[in-house]
C-alpha cells in the first residue's frame, strides 16, 4: 500500500494558506519543503488528554520531611547535660 502525503512549499504557506489548511483537514498532514527538501510536518492540533496527575501538595511534603521540635523534657535534659561541664 502506497501512502501519498501532500506537500507544500514555504512560499505556499505564505501565499496560499487557506489551501494548505484544507489539505491538512482532508489528508491529516502536510510536508512543508524548503528548497525541495522536506523540512517540516504540519498536522492538526490535538489537545492534551484530560487525565492529568493530581497537583502536588509541596507544603505537606515539606512538613512531613521536617524534623519534629524537641519536647520540653528533652530540651531541659539537653540543657542540663550541657551545664555539667561549666
Amino acid at each position: 500500500m502506497i501512502h501519498i502525503v501532500a506537500t507544500a512549499t514555504i512560499r505556499d504557506l505564505r501565499t496560499r494558506f487557506p489551501r494548505i489548511k484544507d489539505l491538512i483537514a482532508s489528508d491529516g498532514e502536510v510536508i512543508v519543503t524548503d528548497r525541495g527538501r522536506p523540512a517540516y510536518l504540519l498536522r492538526p492540533y490535538a489537545a492534551p488528554s484530560a487525565t492529568r496527575a493530581a497537583p502536588v501538595d509541596y507544603y505537606a511534603r515539606l512538613a512531613a520531611r521536617q524534623s519534629q521540635p524537641l519536647r520540653a523534657a528533652a530540651a531541659r535534659a539537653l540543657d542540663e547535660a550541657d551545664r555539667e561541664d561549666r
